[in-house]
């Protein structure tokens, strides 16, 4: 739960534009995201530790991979307990857009959010110009 509330708190600046839901395992995560592709909402970042109850996070992130109703939905690991193999099945399987480790730097996850997310509004192709002061510039140059 602690880590939860730290991402949270770390992202808070990002509410105003976007729902940030927290699920304590894979399976919470896996209902959420049936419940938001039923009521057509987009999954622009998905954050996951390794190590969660029932199902890992790789595991997790491999799923959300494979199922094409979250195309484009960007993945990041955020964990301090990935062997090698975790790792490497999450790159490969998973195809994590991004990997931190705990105890991660907050300006750092907010950054690379703001990344992720700029990125998939601008692939999606949606209407960004109400919150562009909020994504990350470089990457918007960039795109």
């Amino acid at each position: 739960r602690e880590v939860l509330e730290s991402v949270l708190r770390d992202l808070d600046c990002l509410t105003d534009i976007v729902n940030i839901d927290a699920c304590e395992s894979a399976v919470e995560c896996l209902e959420l995201l049936e419940e938001l592709d039923a009521n057509q909402e987009y999954v622009a970042v998905l954050i996951s530790d390794h190590v969660m109850p029932g199902k890992s996070g790789v595991d997790l992130l491999i799923d959300v991979e494979e199922d094409p109703r979250f195309l484009g939905t960007k993945k990041l690991l955020l964990t301090g307990l990935a062997t090698q193999a975790d790792t490497i099945r999450a790159i490969n399987h998973a195809k994590i857009d991004y990997f931190l480790e705990k105890v991660w730097d907050p300006d750092e996850l907010l950054q690379t959010v703001k990344e992720l997310l700029t990125e998939f509004v601008v692939e999606k192709g949606l209407s960004y110009s109400a919150f562009v002061d909020k994504l990350d510039k470089r990457t918007l140059v960039r795109l």
